[in-house]
């Protein structure tokens, strides 16, 4: 959570996942600017992930990340109101934890996607 996000931190916070578990063989993004960087398309290039952009102005090209956005919006963002960005990180944070470790999501058969991630990794 911050006001913008480059390109290069967004490499940095891939790398930094890519510990966790491997990198996909391709990444579905929009065409907003830290995704189409340079930063982006070299690190693509070098962990041989693909990166299929949606048509510009199509956000519905990419179901998955629309779906998710709406329940953030409605469970997350609409239920509060953040008084600072520190407040905001924080709340999102909360939201975050709970998404991944607490819900259980019908897709991965009513399981918190943690769950579901330990058990078929």
């Amino acid at each position: 959570m911050d006001t913008s996000i480059s390109g290069r931190r967004l490499t940095r916070v891939l790398d930094e996942n890519v510990q966790q578990r491997p990198l996909p063989a391709s990444i579905v993004c929009d065409n907003g600017p830290a995704l189409t960087s340079k930063a982006m398309f070299f690190w693509a290039r070098e962990g041989n992930v693909t990166l299929a952009f949606i048509q510009p102005g199509k956000p519905t090209r990419n179901v998955f990340i629309e779906s998710f956005n709406g329940k953030f919006r409605d469970h997350c963002l609409n239920q509060h109101g953040f008084l600072s960005l520190a407040d905001a990180r924080h709340e999102i944070d909360q939201w975050r934890v709970h998404y991944n470790h607490v819900r259980p999501h019908s897709s991965v058969g009513y399981m918190p996607l943690v769950v579901y991630a330990q058990r078929y990794a």
